[in-house]
C-alpha cells in the first residue's frame, strides 16, 4: 500500500483492485478520525480510480462565440438525461510525462478541430465526484479561431448561452463551471488579449 497517500486522519485497513477495464475500482477499508478527535469504525468505500483529466472551454472573443461539442454518452441515458451531452472538450491525462495543457491541445484538435491561439489560461482544478472517484479535473479556456470549428457554437452576445444555461441544455459540471467563469471574466479575457 506504499503508493497509497497517506494523511495524519486516515487508517487504511485494507485495499483491493476489485475491478480494471476502462475504469478501475477499488476497494478501501479504512478508520477516518472524528470531529471530536476519536476514530470512526471501520468504514467500506468503493473508489472508482479515474485520475487526472483536463478540460478546455474554447472562446473566440473576435465574434463573441464558444466552441462546444455534442457526444454521445451512456451514463446520462441511465441517470434519466440525453445521451448526446453538448460540452467543453475534454479528455484524460494518459501519461504522466505529459501536462495538462499538452492534453488541452491535443484534445482540442481531436474533438474540435482547431488550434489555440496562445497559452491556455488556467481556470481552475476540480473533484467533480468527491463521494466516489479520484478524479480531478483541470480547468482551461483557449481562445481560438471559431470559423473553423466543426462543433456547436454559441454565441454569447446573442445570449444564446445563457438560454442554454437557463433551460438546463449544459448538464455537466466542468461545462457549467467554464461558462459561468467566462461570463464573470470575458472583459478580463479581452483586455488580456488586447481586443477592445
Amino acid at each position: 500500500m506504499s503508493d497509497l497517500p497517506s494523511h495524519p486522519d486516515l487508517r487504511i485497513v485494507a485495499h483491493e483492485i476489485a475491478f480494471r477495464r476502462h475504469l478501475r475500482l477499488d476497494v478501501f477499508r479504512f478508520k477516518n478520525r472524528l470531529y471530536s478527535g476519536e476514530w470512526s469504525g471501520e468504514r467500506v468505500h468503493d473508489v472508482v480510480r479515474r485520475g487526472a483529466a483536463v478540460a478546455v472551454l474554447l472562446y473566440d472573443p473576435d465574434c463573441e462565440a464558444v466552441v462546444l461539442v455534442e457526444q454521445f454518452r451512456l451514463p446520462p441515458l441511465l441517470a434519466g438525461y440525453s445521451p448526446w451531452v453538448v460540452e467543453v472538450v475534454a479528455g484524460l491525462v494518459d501519461h504522466a510525462d505529459e501536462s495538462e495543457e499538452e492534453v488541452g491541445r491535443r484534445e482540442i484538435a481531436e474533438e474540435a478541430g482547431v488550434q489555440p491561439v496562445g497559452e491556455l489560461i488556467p481556470i481552475q482544478r476540480y473533484v467533480p465526484m468527491p463521494g466516489s472517484s479520484d478524479e480531478t479535473v483541470m480547468l482551461f479556456c483557449g481562445r481560438v479561431d471559431a470559423s473553423g470549428a466543426s462543433g456547436v457554437h454559441g454565441l454569447a452576445d446573442e445570449h444564446e448561452l445563457e438560454a442554454m444555461l437557463d433551460s438546463g441544455q449544459i448538464e455537466t459540471g466542468h461545462t457549467l463551471i467554464c461558462l459561468y467563469w467566462l461570463f464573470r471574466h470575458r472583459d478580463q479575457l479581452r483586455q488580456r488579449w488586447g481586443i477592445a
